[in-house]
């Protein structure tokens, strides 16, 4: 399992490098996670990691969770997920343990999930990116337009439905989205801060889920071989 924590986008920034180089980054205020449940094979039939993060008020909560969450001698907690690993990794975990953005002390790519900023109900050329319709030759009101969609109608190339998955207006956004091999910028251990170069799927005070990356980028993946920063 990689290691992963759950936290809160804060926004954008930007940093210097010694030599005066601007660097895009996404703030990310990221734990302290509390580990609320360890699932076993022989109780759960599995074996998995739950972590708690987000302080709420037991006003704002259920009885249910106050319960679970003070088996862990912990407070009530907004956000709970659960990370599949094995027996082994298993063992590394107490129930109650604390953890912070200062495990990731010298990781140098993260995965970050999200939940994409919501777009409502848009046209293709928005959606898909479609070229429209041409503005010559006579076009009027139909700049926009997605064009023919009855061509291929089925998945064996006729018939009278639309082929699987045809491009047209649709909802856009508040999809789960993964943004792979981002670089660690900077690491605040004072106030729980991870500074990571380029874009963070969602909106300012959204939920994320970070984790060391699990498929790295060619270059990325030299530049970890060579002990680069």
């Amino acid at each position: 399992m990689p290691f992963t924590l759950l936290g809160t986008k804060l926004g954008m920034t930007r940093v210097y490098t010694p030599k005066g180089v601007s660097v895009p980054v996404t703030v990310i205020q990221l734990g302290p996670c509390v580990v609320t449940q360890l699932r076993t094979m022989e109780k759960d039939g599995y074996t998995a990691v739950q972590l708690g993060f987000g302080e709420a008020k037991p006003s704002r909560s259920t009885i249910p969770v106050m319960v679970h969450d003070s088996k862990a001698g912990t407070t009530p907690k907004r956000y709970h997920r659960e990370f599949r690993c094995t027996a082994e990794e298993l063992a590394k975990f107490t129930l109650g343990q604390t953890l912070t953005v200062k495990d990731f002390e010298g990781t140098m790519f993260v995965d970050v999930t999200g939940t994409s900023k919501g777009k409502g109900f848009q046209g293709v050329m928005k959606r898909h990116n479609f070229k429209g319709v041409c503005a010559s030759h006579g076009t009027e009101r139909k700049h926009r337009s997605p064009g023919s969609i009855g061509g291929l109608c089925s998945n064996r190339g006729f018939g009278g439905g639309l082929k699987k998955g045809k491009r047209m207006a649709g909802h856009m956004g508040d999809e789960r989205v993964t943004i792979r091999s981002l670089d660690i910028v900077r690491i605040d251990e004072g106030k729980g801060l991870l500074l990571v170069k380029g874009p963070v799927p969602g909106g300012a005070r959204q939920m994320v889920m970070v984790r060391t990356s699990t498929r790295l980028y060619k270059s990325k993946a030299k530049r970890l071989a060579g002990g680069k920063k």
